[in-house]
């Protein structure tokens, strides 16, 4: 294999292993912290870290085992047989042993002279199903998680070292899973387009800065109002729920786990944008981005209402416009990259998992991730017909 592909296939089971790592570090930083909240007597802020370690688990294990089961059979032969599987994931095993099996592909892979296409497009094949699981339980457990020690943080006035660990890798899942899920976006294209530093740069930063002032707008609202931040994420989430469903989603391969997929959306859309159907983006996330920063402006207007100080000393007149500069300048790289570094594609019709729509040179039809496609096609555009007959222009992908 050349030195430049074989650089490539090493850098993504790298990036593959630093991932799996730094989950496996989150997790252990949330219960170290939940195992700190029982030691020193706060039970219910140890109930709250652990729930949430739960729900997320379970979503995951099952999307998992969905996914798995409707693969196509002989898809996945290197598998362990059908009560093994089901064991890991009734385990909470599921997700992990998936990121093993990414890696043990990726390194297959790696040590061949010259991979075949179908193990190229196997390794794919895995990846994507990684990245999505790990974009959800960012969502899920991580975001939420976060939110919840910097409600305990400013409740109590003060930061024990376990409480900045958990902050910190918190902040690192998030940025991970964030980019992560993008590259995974990108490898569906048809093109192929490399992912570009300066596009990975600004889709990232974008992503985290709007979601901070929202994540610390429900932590502070959670630091006043501890009981009532439930009913908000409930009734919201409702919401989210109901506009979900209005826009026909059509992700998981039954009915029944499909509404599976809308409720994690729902949660993914109460901290920040994601694109679920296609056609008229730019007015469905318009409209999310309002509804968002509305939502935001009422939990300001109601702390000032009781108090102009935080528990913890913090003034607000420090944190509200540092939250408002933080959005501001994510809403500006936002539309810099949807302008200058957002690409559109020819897509092809959809096709099953499992195939392809051309052959390799061995004759076997090549693994193909339509659940990740589907999205891709949802959050990259279609070639309009008057750009598609214009000349293409010789252009690097992400330099502005």
């Amino acid at each position: 294999m050349p030195w430049l592909p074989r650089a490539a296939l090493l850098w993504d089971v790298v990036l593959g292993f630093l991932g799996t790592a730094a989950f496996l570090i989150d997790l252990g930083a949330d219960l170290w912290a939940a195992g700190q909240y029982v030691l020193s007597g706060r039970y219910l802020w140890a109930a709250l870290v652990l729930a949430l370690l739960g729900l997320a688990s379970v979503a995951l294990q099952l999307f998992s085992w969905v996914w798995l089961r409707a693969d196509p059979a002989g898809l996945h032969e290197s598998q362990p047989p059908g009560r093994c599987l089901a064991l890991l994931h009734l385990l909470q095993l599921g997700y992990l042993y998936r990121c093993v099996q990414g890696l043990q592909q990726g390194l297959l892979v790696w040590q061949q002279e010259a991979p075949s296409e179908f193990d190229l497009a196997y390794a794919d094949f895995l990846t994507m199903d990684i990245s999505m699981l790990r974009l959800f339980e960012t969502f899920l457990e991580t975001t939420p998680q976060l939110t919840l020690v910097l409600a305990i943080v400013l409740q109590s006035g003060r930061t024990e070292p376990y409480q900045w660990v958990s902050i910190s890798t918190s902040f690192v899942g998030i940025s991970w899973a964030l980019l992560d899920y993008h590259r995974a976006l990108r490898t569906c294209l048809p093109s192929k387009s490399p992912l570009g530093l300066g596009s990975s740069v600004v889709y990232f930063l974008w992503n985290l800065l709007l979601l901070w002032p929202r994540v610390l707008a429900v932590a502070l609202f959670s630091a006043l109002f501890p009981y009532s931040v439930a009913l908000h994420f409930l009734g919201l989430w409702l919401v989210l729920l109901l506009w979900v469903w209005l826009q026909g989603t059509d992700f998981m391969p039954d009915a029944r786990s499909e509404w599976l997929y809308r409720a994690t959306v729902a949660t993914i859309l109460y901290f920040s944008w994601f694109n679920v159907a296609e056609g008229h983006t730019w007015g469905r996330a318009t409209i999310h981005l309002v509804f968002l920063l509305s939502d935001s402006i009422l939990l300001a207007v109601t702390w000032s209402t009781h108090t102009s100080w935080l528990p913890s000393g913090i003034p607000l007149h420090v944190l509200l416009p540092a939250s408002g500069l933080c959005f501001l300048l994510g809403l500006a790289l936002r539309l810099a990259y949807y302008r200058w570094l957002h690409p559109s594609c020819r897509w092809e019709p959809d096709r099953v998992d499992g195939t392809r729509g051309f052959r390799s040179l061995e004759g076997l039809q090549l693994p193909h991730n339509s659940r990740m496609t589907r999205l891709a096609q949802n959050f990259f555009p279609r070639v309009r017909e008057e750009e598609a007959a214009l000349p293409r222009k010789e252009e690097v992908n992400g330099v502005l």
